[in-house]
C-alpha cells in the first residue's frame, strides 16, 4: 500500500486537503514534537489485521508440529538467530510467535516488538563469545561502590 506523508499542521488547518488522499493511500501526520500518526481506511486496517491474525496462527501451527521448521522460517528472515544458543533459540521462537499470535488477536503489537528487540539484543551478545562468557559470570562481590548521590539525604 502506498503512504503519503503531511505536517501534522496541514490536517489541522484543513482536513479536506489529506483525507481525500486516504482513498488511494494510507497517511502519515508528521508531527515535530511527538511520534507521528498514520491515518488509514478501517476497511485496510481490519485487513491487515485479518491477515496478520491468519499468518501467524499459521506459524504456531507449523512451530506446534515441527519446530525445527519453524525455527528455520523465521531464521530466514531473523538472522541474528543463529548467533543464539540451541535451546534459547528454540525458547526465542515460542516466546516470538506467542507475542505474535497475542498480538495479532488483540491488535497489541508492542509486547512482539518489545520481544524482538530484546531477543536481538541477546543474540548480538551472545555473537561475542568473550562478552558472553564474561556476562555468565561468576560475579565476584558486590561491585565498586558507588558515592550518594549529591541533594540526596
Amino acid at each position: 500500500m502506498a503512504t503519503k506523508c503531511f505536517p501534522y499542521s496541514t490536517f489541522l488547518r484543513g482536513p479536506s486537503e489529506v483525507l481525500p488522499t486516504l482513498d488511494n493511500a494510507d497517511v502519515i501526520l508528521e508531527r515535530r514534537d511527538d511520534e507521528n500518526l498514520i491515518l488509514m481506511r478501517a476497511e485496510r486496517f481490519e485487513a491487515g489485521v485479518a491477515s496478520l491474525r491468519i499468518a501467524a496462527r499459521a506459524l504456531a501451527i507449523v512451530a506446534r508440529r515441527n519446530g525445527d521448521l519453524a525455527e528455520e522460517v523465521l531464521a530466514e528472515e531473523l538472522a541474528w538467530l543463529m548467533w543464539l544458543p540451541e535451546t534459547e533459540r528454540r525458547e526465542c521462537v515460542r516466546e516470538l510467535l506467542g507475542h505474535l499470535i497475542a498480538g495479532a488477536d488483540t491488535g497489541e503489537l508492542l509486547p512482539f516488538a518489545r520481544a524482538l528487540i530484546s531477543w536481538r539484543s541477546t543474540a548480538v551478545i551472545w555473537s561475542d563469545p568473550e562478552l558472553a562468557r564474561e556476562l555468565q559470570g561468576p560475579f565476584s562481590g558486590d561491585g565498586a561502590e558507588v558515592p550518594r548521590p549529591k541533594g540526596d539525604s
